[in-house]
């Protein structure tokens, strides 16, 4: 009678039972040298790690995660891979997973299609993730839905809330605004644009905050208040800070709600001879590394994107391990950072 072969034998796959024959234990104690290694002595654990290094096999997360009921991953929800303020965020996320053997799922939900959160959270959600960070606090009520009915810890990053209901962290875009708008008029400016793009939440806030106090002052004017829903970039900013010169040459500052479209605008301000910041003052937002290596220095705000990520990842791992926390709402807060923009 043939016997029947193993599953290895038939994808060439290296599995547990090979390494625990090498060894000369039973995959039974394999297994648990991976998954609890206080419970085996350090020389066997060291000889089943090396042996599974030299054969090739890798433990299986979804076995884990059956065996523990956990999958030991994190899904993060971002909007842009290319948005070097999501980058930083990412990097203080991966450093408190990594410490922890935590692993990250990266689901991006873009700027402009309202649906894509949802049907991201739904592809990823098969992966059966241990917590959720979301960016923002504008989730739609199918995502709130979702995520309610899933029972699963979830920590927002990069905005401010005052609902009960929401563990995050971040800073008040709004008020960031605010501050802008305050110092603008501190430093005499009275003819002051607003310069946004792609109208996610945050940035909306941002106009909105600036746009309080110049209403306050008695001087916003609606034809210096520039929104566009395209994606943000340098060129873009160029393009639009030439459109609000053209349209109000009066223009004597602006706020520009993210830093490429502030790149952007001091360099064709530079092309077209428009002094920055004696004849147009021009102040930005996130303090992104180039802004204060550009040929005119950016003034702008600056933001905890980086340690954004670590305590938001923090926070859910607490949630997750059931640890005790006395935060369920961190304000890390922004700077002004003056340059010669500014």
């Amino acid at each position: 009678m043939q016997t029947r072969k193993s599953r290895a034998s038939f994808t060439g796959r290296v599995t547990m039972a090979d390494v625990a024959k090498e060894v000369g234990v039973s995959a039974i104690t394999v297994s648990r040298a991976f998954r609890a290694p206080g419970k085996v002595s350090p020389e066997l654990h060291s000889r089943i790690v090396e042996v599974s290094r030299r054969l090739g096999y890798v433990p299986s997360r979804a076995a884990s995660a059956l065996a523990s009921a956990r999958s030991m991953t994190i899904l993060a929800l971002i909007p842009s891979l290319t948005n070097n303020v999501f980058v930083d965020v990412l990097v203080g996320i991966k450093e408190v997973l990594d410490a922890a053997d935590y692993q990250m799922l990266i689901a991006i939900t873009g700027y402009d299609q309202p649906d894509a959160e949802e049907r991201m959270l739904r592809a990823h959600l098969g992966y059966v993730p241990d917590g959720i960070l979301l960016t923002g606090v504008d989730q739609s009520e199918a995502v709130r839905t979702m995520i309610d009915g899933q029972g699963l810890p979830t920590v927002h990053m990069m905005d401010h809330s005052d609902r009960e209901d929401l563990w995050w962290v971040g800073y008040s875009n709004a008020e960031a605004g605010r501050a802008v708008a305050r110092y603008l008029l501190g430093r005499g400016r009275r003819r002051i644009g607003i310069i946004a793009s792609q109208l996610d939440p945050r940035s909306l806030r941002r106009c909105e905050g600036c746009r309080e106090v110049l209403a306050e002052a008695g001087l916003y004017d609606p034809g210096l208040d520039l929104r566009v829903p395209d994606h943000s970039s340098i060129p873009l900013g160029a393009e639009l800070v030439e459109r609000l010169l053209n349209q109000a040459p009066d223009c004597d500052a602006v706020f520009v709600c993210n830093d490429d479209l502030a790149q952007g605008a001091v360099f064709q301000c530079s092309q077209r001879g428009v002094a920055v910041p004696d004849r147009l003052a021009v102040v930005g937002f996130h303090d992104l590394n180039a802004s204060a290596w550009a040929s005119t220095p950016l003034t702008t705000v600056r933001t905890p994107r980086y340690q954004i990520g670590r305590e938001a990842t923090r926070l859910l791992l607490a949630r997750i391990e059931g640890t005790p926390t006395s935060a369920r709402r961190i304000d890390l807060g922004f700077s002004l950072v003056r340059r010669a923009s500014g």
